[in-house]
């Protein structure tokens, strides 16, 4: 942007958030920062990012009209989409009618919001290496598609985000469980799977890759130290930063995220998810927005994930480097319930060159995020201690 203006003006630059989670609330914070009038919509209210928005307004966002409505009342110069629960093809009319930027790309947008799309694009367009894979859109087909990807194998709702509805299976036995799990926790019912091969891979990674303009105007890419992550049932519990890993894998991994990234266009800071044995690197999914094994970056960089990301889409000069060694762990809530409380704060930043997130979220389930424990040291495997410890430390109430 050639200027920005002062928030709640007439000459206020209006970035409007599709989705008000932890991870919208350190955009907005960066955001704000920068002088930016932030909107943020989501489908309940009180989220984390609205917590600390000029505005906020609560819609059901895959419902077309209401988000078309919102978008036109508003007339927000950027749209930076934070979920994928959306109805793009909304965002694709704004887009091609000049209404507001959407951030990276409409198309983008569109494309990773759905694995079917994401994956036909990278092994089918881009012929890079993924996983085997199959798509089923019934029980019977799942059965096919599982007899000939083998075993063990992943089954995923084309539509889902944060481990929703992915089951990993060893036999055929399962696969009924399996199916019933991704219709019921997928973003529609009746839905679309994706089977995946099980990869022999000794770690994954992130690797944050921004695409900016330099200091000519030219769109860059841009990438962050790899970053390092564990998984369970396909829901990040700790990263860190940096992941060791060779020369070579790094290089392969960069010309990976440089070539789907390019593809999809656009600006801001992407996460893509890859496996690694050895050199040899494998693509696994993209996120067209900050990610959450990403959030280490709080605590590693000069300017972390959400600031990058900012900067990004506002066409400002970004910085990739690290500062330190560093480590996120997640605080989950542990129970169901409303209004929760946290304790033993004062313990838990005890320990030495801890951080904390608290996120706001006003309901708490059992497996839900609820912040995130940060550490810097010399080395992951110290940082990493660290941030379990205070993570464990933390009582929600």
């Amino acid at each position: 942007m050639s200027k920005i203006g002062t928030p709640l003006s007439s000459s206020a630059l209006k970035v409007m958030l599709l989705g008000g989670g932890e991870l919208g609330k350190e955009v907005v914070i960066a955001l704000q920062r920068l002088g930016v009038e932030t909107i943020v919509v989501d489908r309940y209210a009180n989220t984390p990012a609205m917590q600390v928005a000029h505005s906020s307004h609560v819609i059901n966002m895959t419902d077309a009209q209401a988000l078309r409505q919102l978008i036109h009342s508003i007339r927000p110069q950027i749209i930076v989409p934070e979920i994928e629960a959306i109805a793009t093809e909304v965002l694709l009319e704004i887009e091609e009618q000049h209404i507001s930027r959407v951030v990276p790309t409409a198309r983008a947008v569109n494309l990773t919001m759905n694995r079917g799309g994401i994956r036909h694009l990278v092994a089918e367009e881009l012929q890079i290496a993924t996983s085997a894979y199959r798509f089923a859109t019934s029980l019977p087909e799942l059965r096919e598609a599982c007899a000939a990807i083998g075993y063990p194998c992943f089954i995923k709702p084309v539509m889902s985000s944060s481990g929703k509805g992915q089951s990993r299976i060893t036999s055929a036995a399962e696969i009924e469980n399996a199916w019933e799990y991704a219709n019921n926790s997928g973003r529609v019912n009746k839905c679309e799977v994706i089977v995946e091969a099980q990869i022999d891979f000794d770690f994954e990674i992130t690797l944050l890759t921004v695409r900016a303009q330099d200091e000519n105007g030219v769109i860059q890419s841009y990438f962050c130290n790899p970053i390092g992550h564990r998984q369970v049932s396909g829901d990040y519990v700790e990263s860190w930063q940096p992941q060791v890993m060779s020369e070579q894998a790094l290089i392969n991994a960069k010309e990976i995220a440089h070539k789907v990234t390019e593809n999809l266009g656009g600006t801001g800071l992407f996460g893509v998810e890859l496996f690694v044995k050895g050199d040899m690197v494998w693509f696994s999914e993209v996120s067209p927005r900050p990610h959450d094994t990403g959030m280490v970056t709080m605590i590693t960089q000069y300017q972390n994930e959400f600031e990058l990301h900012s900067r990004a889409i506002l066409g400002l000069p970004v910085d990739t480097s690290q500062r330190e060694a560093g480590a996120s762990h997640v605080i989950y809530a542990g129970k169901d319930g409303r209004a929760l409380e946290y304790s033993n704060l004062r313990q838990a930043l005890g320990y030495p060159h801890s951080d904390l997130r608290l996120f706001g979220k006003p309901e708490g389930f059992v497996k839900r995020r609820m912040g995130v424990a940060l550490a810097y040291a010399d080395d992951t495997h110290d940082a990493r201690r660290i941030a379990a410890k205070v993570a464990e430390t933390v009582k929600v109430l």
